[in-house]
């Protein structure tokens, strides 16, 4: 047996993909005399129910960044990687208490679009540059690459030739459909993320304890890598400048959090195209429910890599296949792949799904994301104010396709990063704390004005270059502070928030700003359902927590 698929793999690789094209298509056809609206282009007709929602935001986030990129973080690092998840289902419950009544409220297509409202249209137009810039060069490119890498250890596919396919494949439905093609396909991708990714977890501690089974993999992980089972670091670990202890709970990994998961156009636009704000709040729930399991997907494999290339009876048993490609800690990012190489015929293809649904589910949602920014928060008010539906669409489509191209182009330069889905999240952390400054002031202080809003986010980038500066050796002086990118991220945002409050008390000498938000206690009352469903994600949370701190 070599890494090369089978027929077999084959077959269900190719069954998977003709059924999401499939999907794509027969959702993105119009209707007899219909004319497809910029409604319906990007924000499906604001007719999701919760459990799309649900399932659309999980597919938006897991991507090759997670399956490659955190797989990878175990492999280095352990289950404190997990962190970003287990953190993420407490923020999803935040979001979508405080901040969801407000933004769907407001009627909103784009996350910019509520900048304007309660600010102005040139800060605005400001953070719409920043995530569109954000989106094509760091965050296409980088699912482009890690996907392309997965091909190319798994199959042999060269790196140029798996960006082209999974650009094609991600653009073919996508950028017809738009949102609607994206999330209802996102449905199906998330079951095979899921169960397609639970296999490989299971196959996977099989081969760990030599068959006999996957709770004594478990157990034999834990006790052979007890170190990659502790949640929160102590500066004596090598990895506590990307997890700095308990920085992780308290500090700016809930910059990162709320950020991503409450002002992140592709994230946040599921939720805006809900049919009410009860289905996207219990949306939200099932998307928090599901990022606590998401860990055994993505970042257990890693550890049970790591002690596969450990363990020379393990590595015996695998043959010559599991000398190929082998992961180290020089390239951890090649533990995922080099799972699913060694898979049976058949689970390998399926396996293989699972991780090509998540990079096409995630790249569509880009891609969708992208040109419903440029078009709605640049073109049209810049470039054509009258413009009708068919013009909109049809700039959101060449928008997209144009996002597509760069990060295409970009994606190969990419090669060689260690722990790509660190890389990520550290160079997001320079655009994210300004970001997310202004939106927290904006929405829950009525005193901050467009001017001290816009002086804040411009600010905000060098006060994140300045901790750049000294973390990354750049200049050794002792004005330079050497700091982990999580508590650059939180510094980072406190200082912003700083500028911010000072200007705006200067500007307005105290009084509210004329476009400050009304919010009283009914805004953010939620049901029983809900209430119900976020306290027992919080006690499993603590329990997890309870369980696995060292």
């Amino acid at each position: 047996m070599d890494n090369q698929f089978e027929f077999v793999d084959y077959l269900v690789f190719v069954l998977y993909a003709c059924l999401i094209l499939g999907i794509g298509l027969w959702v993105s056809r119009p209707k007899k005399g219909e004319i497809k609206t910029a409604e319906n282009y990007f924000l499906a007709s604001k007719s999701l129910p919760w459990w799309a929602v649900g399932a659309s935001l999980i597919a938006a986030n897991i991507s090759a960044e997670q399956f490659i990129g955190m797989s990878g973080s175990g492999y280095k690092v352990g289950l404190a990687i997990a962190s970003y998840e287990w953190m993420a289902a407490i923020t999803l419950i935040i979001v979508g208490k405080f901040f969801l009544p407000i933004f769907i409220e407001k009627g909103l297509y784009t996350i910019p679009e509520f900048v304007a409202k309660r600010f102005s249209e040139r800060l605005k137009t400001i953070l719409a540059v920043f995530w569109i810039s954000l989106y094509v060069f760091v965050n296409i490119a980088s699912v482009l690459y890690l996907g392309s890498l997965a091909l190319e250890t798994i199959i042999g596919i060269p790196m140029v030739y798996g960006v082209i396919g999974l650009s094609l494949f991600a653009a073919s439905y996508s950028l017809y459909g738009g949102l609607s093609a994206v999330a209802w396909t996102d449905v199906v991708q998330v079951v095979f993320l899921v169960f397609g990714g639970l296999l490989t977890t299971y196959l996977a501690l099989n081969a760990v304890s030599g068959g006999e089974g996957v709770l004594a993999g478990f157990s034999k992980i834990y006790n052979e890598a007890p170190d990659r089972f502790a949640m929160i670091l102590d500066e004596s670990n090598p990895e506590y400048s990307n997890l700095p202890g308990i920085a992780v709970l308290v500090g700016g990994m809930w910059v990162a959090n709320l950020y991503y998961w409450g002002f992140n156009q592709y994230i946040i636009q599921r939720t805006l195209a809900a049919k009410s704000l009860k289905e996207s709040q219990k949306g939200i729930l099932l998307a928090a429910g599901l990022k606590l399991v998401i860990p055994l997907i993505v970042v257990i494999p890693g550890i049970a890599a790591y002690v596969m290339t450990h363990d020379p009876e393990v590595m015996s048993n695998l043959g010559e296949l599991g000398q190929q490609n082998l992961p180290t800690m020089e390239s951890p990012d090649k533990s995922y792949p080099w799972l699913l190489q060694i898979l049976p015929a058949g689970l390998k293809g399926l396996a293989f799904a699972a991780l090509t649904a998540a990079i096409v589910s995630s790249l569509a949602s880009m891609l969708n994301s992208t040109s419903t920014i440029f078009t709605m928060d640049i073109y049209k008010p810049y470039f054509n104010k009258k413009a009708s539906d068919k013009q909109l669409v049809r700039t959101g489509r060449m928008s997209a396709a144009g996002a597509l191209i760069i990060g295409a182009i970009i994606a190969p330069l990419l090669g060689g990063i260690d722990q790509a889905f660190q890389f990520i999240q550290e160079y997001t952390g320079v655009v994210s704390p300004g970001i997310l400054a202004v939106f927290m002031l904006g929405l829950f202080w009525k005193k901050a004005t467009s001017r001290a809003a816009i002086i804040g986010v411009l600010s905000s980038i060098p006060i994140a270059m300045y901790f750049k500066i000294g973390s990354k050796g750049w200049i050794d002086n002792l004005l330079f502070v050497d700091l982990p990118f999580l508590h650059q991220m939180g510094l980072t945002t406190l200082l912003t928030m700083l500028v911010i409050v000072i200007a705006s008390l200067g500007q307005n000498k105290g009084a509210d700003d004329e476009k400050g938000i009304e919010i009283n206690s009914s805004t953010f009352k939620t049901t029983r359902g809900f209430n119900i469903g976020a306290f027992a994600i919080i006690l499993c949370l603590v329990a997890l927590y309870a369980l696995f701190w060292k």
